[in-house]
């Protein structure tokens, strides 16, 4: 890096701070709500990270603080930030200062464990397939669980429509109609999936695990922000440094 101070445009500095998208900090300067050391910013403006930025008159939070929520997200609530046709967004379901986006996504039907961040490095160690990082599930099925269908399952099973086969995974039966899964690639729907294909039905699916962090603790629709320890637990499962 050097001495020298490297300088952004104001509005890619409120992005990555968790302000906003680009497209409304342009919006918010053109307004002359946002001050730079005390004075109302221009459009284009560049500005450094010993800046004072504040918006309505709040200090902007520097992008070097990361942070990484435990979010327990409930049936119904989708994973996008853009689709206008979903009812509840996640982005809104969660209230939180800082714009914090997934890592990892959950389906409508699915509630359970997401991992939100303002963290683009550790989206994208977390989201690299071939990194084969654990989620572990509760799943309830329709009607009683066999030992060849959860057997099958185990070994990897040939999901036709995506024309791919599961990788191998943990399954430990729980009781007549559930099963806990540790899964290690996120294909589309897997579980659901990998049941169908087996002739079972889906009745509730709870992801209870993301690599080093658990659900304990949280209800539906409530977050936390991981402890130091358990940032850093996670950093380094993901060879990041935290």
């Amino acid at each position: 890096m050097g001495m020298e101070v490297q300088e952004i445009r104001l509005n890619k500095y409120l992005a990555q701070c968790g302000v906003c998208s680009r497209r409304d900090a342009d919006r918010l300067i053109e307004q002359g709500v946002v001050c730079v050391n005390g004075r109302t910013a221009k459009p284009g403006e560049k500005v450094c990270i010993q800046d004072a930025v504040t918006v309505h008159g709040k200090a902007v939070q520097n992008p070097e603080n990361k942070v990484v929520l435990a979010y327990y997200k409930p049936v119904g609530v989708v994973c996008t930030e853009r689709d206008k046709y979903a009812k509840v967004k996640v982005t809104d379901a969660l209230q939180y200062p800082i714009r914090v986006t997934y890592a990892g996504r959950l389906d409508k039907d699915s509630e359970g464990l997401l991992l939100m961040t303002n963290d683009g490095d550790l989206i994208n160690a977390m989201m690299r397939g071939a990194n084969c990082h654990e989620k572990e599930y509760q799943v309830k099925v329709t009607k009683p669980l066999t030992k060849e269908a959860i057997d099958t399952m185990r070994a990897g099973v040939y999901l036709k429509e995506l024309d791919i086969t599961t990788r191998a995974c943990e399954i430990k039966q729980t009781g007549t109609y559930s099963m806990q899964m540790v899964l290690t690639q996120g294909v589309n729907r897997q579980i659901r999936r990998m049941c169908q294909t087996v002739g079972y039905e889906v009745k509730e699916l709870k992801r209870i695990r993301v690599m080093t962090v658990n659900l304990a603790g949280l209800k539906p629709g409530e977050y936390r922000e991981l402890t130091r320890e358990e940032k850093e637990f996670l950093y380094k499962a993901c060879g990041l440094q935290s």
